[in-house]
């Protein structure tokens, strides 16, 4: 039974939204291990048939999957990843948070039976309502049918037939691929991607593995690439790129990254393979045996690493700068409040510093919870900005990198918050900004301010610092407001006011800096009447 909320609260008193015999089981690898139990579940006729429902604003399906998160004690991991994911173009599915009920025996449903907040989440599968790809039917055996469509995943250490071999040196394949689509896959289907894979895989190790034309870009839409690896180093899932890592392929179409698979044991929790360290690439904690090191190769091209950099930098000055992502963890917390309450009542598991085998986080609040994963998360962030990650100059693209001619299958919308959610905090349309400024060259710093984006009593800006000719170890910025500014809020930088002069340091992980090497900071500020540019001053030592 399902109780649809409506007007924000509901009871099991109440007249559920769908009432239907269905089956379940136990799902995940060490998450099956839970007292929190995630399942899966599948709705049924009297005949044992599936039978598709709609699940509270979702379109109608069968098959679902109950998350309970459990090691991460926000509650919100998952669903963070998933909606940024969907922002930036790839395929993730649609959710809801539920509380959850699950009752055994043949008395009343009641407290006793209560079993935490969870997500409903839709499975990933090929069907017109999810990831829209090419049917493949028994005897689609030849060209060009059987180029799609296809789902597959690398399970490492748990890959279910059927599996797919790599021919070659064991040492460089890939192992623990298993095909999630079609179903059944047959052994001709089989042999064509496992030859079209193997092609990919080659390609990757040959001498002109970038060629624009021959190369890698051949085989795959490299800015999904691109979108799933920033989400992987952002949240540095702790199985990244080795569980739950989907690709797909339609008819006649490139290798799609995706879709967005199991997200909670990120931003700072699992602590396996310094997973919960904020400096550091994820991609580069290799298993052995490998499950596969395509990332790992596309990183060696250069042209490959300034796209991710463009890309990521770009995402910085929106939605994954941190006064949107404060915003967003503010709006998926807000109407979880009175649920984490009485899920914690249920698990008090908050000091616990193991959850199953994982570390996790000590706070003793669910509030407490929230801010430590929006911290790691900034730290994190803060850190793909410095010159070790994703920061520093970057040059043009050449034009074989412009988005694909072969647009990705349907996805769904973005999901819809329900209607006690808060929208997440986004400034009204901006008004003309004032042009950027910048400080007289030196031999040891330059700062250039900007404003990024600027509403009616209120802006956001950005000061970019630039190493000169030597290395510097530390900065200083300073400016004054001629108009009245105020600076209300800072990231990436230790911000003082006095009267209308400003002065910003550098923080910890952001001072050193190598010759003509750069890193950012940014701030919330108020104006009134005109919003001008002031001159930026910038020493170093």
């Amino acid at each position: 039974m399902i109780f649809d909320p409506g007007s924000g609260t509901t009871a099991l008193n109440g007249t559920p939204a769908v009432a239907t015999r269905a089956g379940f089981r136990l799902r995940g690898q060490s998450s099956s291990t839970f007292e929190k139990t995630p399942y899966r579940i599948e709705f049924w006729d009297n005949d044992d048939d599936d039978a598709d429902y709609p699940v509270l604003g979702m379109p109608a399906q069968s098959d679902w999957v109950l998350r309970g998160p459990f090691p991460d004690k926000s509650l919100i991991r998952e669903a963070l990843v998933y909606d940024l994911g969907r922002e930036m173009g790839l395929y993730a599915p649609r959710y809801r948070f539920v509380e959850f009920y699950r009752n055994t025996d043949a008395t009343p449903v009641g407290d006793d039976d209560y079993m935490g907040v969870y997500m409903i989440v839709e499975t990933i599968k090929n069907s017109k309502e999810r990831l829209d790809l090419k049917q493949l039917d028994e005897d689609d055996l030849t060209l060009p049918k059987i180029t799609g469509g296809y789902i597959w995943k690398f399970e490492w250490m748990a890959a279910e037939e059927p599996t797919l071999p790599c021919t070659g040196p064991a040492a460089t394949c890939w192992n623990y691929l298993e095909v999630a689509d079609p179903d059944p896959l047959q052994p001709e289907q089989a042999d064509w991607l496992r030859g079209y894979l193997q092609q990919f895989h080659d390609v990757l190790r040959a001498p002109n593995f970038a060629d624009p034309e021959t190369g890698y870009r051949a085989y795959i839409e490299v800015g999904t690439f691109i979108d799933q690896m920033i989400l992987n180093e952002l949240s540095r899932e702790m199985d990244a790129y080795i569980r739950s890592a989907y690709f797909y392929k339609d008819r006649d179409t490139k290798i799609f990254a995706g879709p967005l698979w199991d997200y909670d044991l990120t931003f700072g929790v699992g602590g396996f393979f310094q997973n919960d360290q904020t400096a550091g690439w994820q991609y580069q904690q290799i298993r052995q045996p490998v499950a596969n090191d395509w990332f790992n190769q596309l990183m060696r091209d250069p042209a490959f690493v300034n796209e991710v950099r463009l890309r990521w930098q770009s995402l910085r000055r929106g939605l994954l700068s941190d006064a949107s992502l404060r915003a967003r963890i503010d709006a998926l917390a807000a109407p979880l409040t009175n649920g984490a309450q009485r899920n914690f009542q249920r698990w008090p598991n908050l000091t616990s510093p193991m959850i199953g085998f994982f570390f996790t986080p000590t706070a003793p609040t669910w509030r407490g919870q929230v801010d430590y994963m929006r911290d790691w998360m900034l730290q994190r962030a803060a850190w793909l900005d410095s010159t070790a990650g994703w920061g520093g100059p970057t040059n043009t693209p050449p034009p074989t990198t412009a988005p694909p001619t072969t647009p990705p299958p349907t996805t769904p919308p973005p999901t819809t918050p329900p209607p006690t959610t808060p929208p997440p905090t986004t400034p009204p349309p901006p008004t003309t900004a004032p042009p950027p400024t910048t400080a007289p060259p030196g031999s040891a710093c330059t700062a250039t301010y900007s404003v990024t984006s600027q509403w009616p009593g209120g802006f956001q800006g950005e000061v970019r610092v630039t190493a000169g000719s030597a290395p510097i170890s530390n900065w200083t910025v300073s400016w004054t407001f001629t108009n009245g500014q105020t600076v209300s809020q800072a990231w990436n930088a230790t911000v003082t006011s006095q009267g209308a002069s400003v002065t910003a340091r550098n923080v910890a992980y952001n001072g050193a800096l190598g010759p003509g090497a750069s890193t950012s900071f940014g701030f919330l500020g108020s104006w009134n009447g005109t919003n001008g540019t002031p001159a930026v001053s910038c020493t170093a030592s």
